[in-house]
């Protein structure tokens, strides 16, 4: 099966977005658009996570193509599923000086992991008709579940929360919404898998169509379908990535359609391939880079430090300082994260012309 370069495009292109959103040089000033949404909503940002696994269920299709229906490769399939749990698990943690009665227990990986394992068995045991099926049962199952609270979409009081507290404890949670709640929570890794099975269902179709023009043609209808139900379901399920709801799958899975369908019309209709070969580049190594990223982002932050005028910073305040001083302190922040981007590249761009792709 030919890979279809526009998937490997709209990897780079979330790599290199997902390094901008997470490096900027203070959080405390950052352009809106580089924000998530606090609660209910969507930001630009916002799309980015779902965008990672869509193009993970992608990325399946060709993987898992050639495995009999019905036929688990249980040992490869486990064995990922755990090593991307503990990569994610031990960036929690780095550099390992905290205490472990707060580590953090779920995460970015940690949810790419649960999902590529459900999905996985999804993929191998059902047809494409009962992937969708599966998926649309999936969406209304976890939307029905959460009505056993009687507030379903409130930070407090949701089901994922309830469910998180006491299988993982307060303390394991994420601690950034003025309460423990994690983000990536247990229960709401159902319908993040829906997302990944997008993907593997847009690689499918996207092999079958004989044409650029048809690959566009389907993209736009299903685009236009799941952003309509996605927005019509809005006032029962709010768009909410915290919680992960049907509506938030459906928009940003229209989103990902969307954007694809602009880049197969620019990369394959077009001919503009040189403006995306630095993306086609960025995307050969998602996994190692997200990983580099993080330990990144920590290092300067949390290992590195020094005195400067007789006060301990890290080299990650100090960077951002001398860039503020340049000028104002969101150009400033801006700026950090695109050197974190560039710096990203380069080693991308050498490892890509060695032809080096590291893999799990």
């Amino acid at each position: 099966m030919k890979r279809e370069l526009s998937l490997d495009v709209f990897r780079g292109l979330t790599l290199a977005a997902m390094i901008l959103v997470n490096t900027p040089g203070s959080w405390s000033h950052v352009y809106a658009p580089l924000l998530h949404a606090s609660w209910h909503g969507l930001t630009p940002t916002d799309l980015i996570f779902p965008f990672f696994l869509f193009i993970v269920g992608a990325a399946m299709f060709h993987s898992m193509g050639r495995i009999p229906k019905g036929q688990i490769p249980w040992i490869k399939i486990v064995k990922r599923t755990l090593l991307m749990f503990l990569i994610g698990f031990a960036l929690n943690i780095y550099p390992f000086t905290g205490d472990p009665e707060n580590w953090r227990i779920m995460g970015v990986l940690q949810r790419i992991a649960l999902c590529y394992f459900v999905g996985a068995l999804l993929i191998l045991t059902l047809s494409a008709r009962g992937v969708w099926l599966a998926s649309a049962a999936i969406l209304l199952g976890y939307w029905l579940l959460m009505q056993v609270s009687p507030d379903p979409w409130s930070l407090e009081h949701n089901l994922v929360r309830q469910m998180d507290m006491a299988v993982l404890g307060a303390d394991h949670l994420y601690q950034g919404f003025g309460m423990p709640f994690d983000p990536e929570g247990l229960l709401s890794c159902l319908p993040a898998v829906v997302t990944l099975l997008a993907g593997y269902l847009t690689s499918s179709m996207l092999a079958a169509c004989a044409t650029h023009q048809l690959k566009i043609k389907t993209l736009l209808t299903w685009a236009a379908i799941a952003l309509l139900a996605g927005l019509l379901w809005h006032p029962l399920q709010p768009i909410n990535k915290a919680l992960w709801t049907g509506s938030y799958v459906l928009v940003c899975s229209a989103f990902a359609w969307l954007i694809l369908a602009l880049i197969i019309y620019c990369h394959d209709i077009k001919q503009w391939q040189k403006g995306f070969y630095w993306a086609q580049v960025y995307g050969s190594n998602p996994l190692f880079f997200y990983v580099l990223s993080w330990l990144y982002a920590a290092t300067l932050g949390q290992v590195i430090r020094f005195d400067v005028d007789g006060k301990t910073i890290s080299a990650y305040q100090w960077l951002f300082q001398l860039l503020s001083d340049m000028m104002s302190q969101k150009n400033a922040s801006l700026l950090f994260a695109l050197i974190a981007v560039g710096l990203h590249y380069l080693l991308s761009a050498w490892l890509y012309k060695r032809k080096i792709f590291i893999k799990i």
